[in-house]
């Protein structure tokens, strides 16, 4: 991996890393390599990933995220991941909007927004285990267990 890394961007990082640990690569660069480029959720992705949230990524952040989009990451990591990727206003929860700009992004804007509106209110009902309008950690995980094949979509071939 440290040689994907160093590939994106050979003329910020080093072959002697010892000497540069701090170097980040750019968003532009980890967003277009191909285990992201098609996805909807990759500037989310590098943003959770990245120490910063700027989706610049050290080289710890970029093991960190191919750590857990492997096929043998643990259940409950890919979960608390995916959780936080979802969570596109940070608040430790995932509301009606941040279900608005997943939905969005998932259809790649086709739906109305009325049709929007209506799944985030299906998926509430469905998942908001304390009915509080918002999904917790622990609703969210009670939803995809629900759903076995979501986490099996999040990972990355290397």
């Amino acid at each position: 991996l440290f040689y994907r890394y160093q590939d994106l961007a050979p003329q910020l990082v080093p072959l002697d890393y010892t000497s540069c640990p701090d170097v980040k690569v750019p968003y532009e660069l980890i967003g277009s390599m191909p285990e992201l480029k098609d996805n909807p959720f990759r500037q989310r992705i590098a943003q959770v990933f990245s120490e910063d949230g700027d989706g610049h990524m050290t080289l710890d952040n970029f093991l960190d995220m191919f750590s857990v989009m492997s096929e043998m990451a643990p259940r409950d990591l890919k979960a608390y991941y995916a959780f936080k990727i979802h969570d596109f206003n940070n608040d430790d929860y995932i509301c009606a909007w941040d279900l608005e700009q997943t939905v969005t992004k998932l259809t790649r804007g086709e739906l109305s927004t009325e049709e929007v509106s209506l799944i985030c209110e299906k998926v509430l009902d469905e998942a908001d285990g304390d009915h509080d309008g918002r999904l917790s950690l622990e609703d969210f995980q009670n939803m995809i267990l629900r759903a076995p094949d979501f986490l099996s979509t999040f990972h990355i071939r290397i």
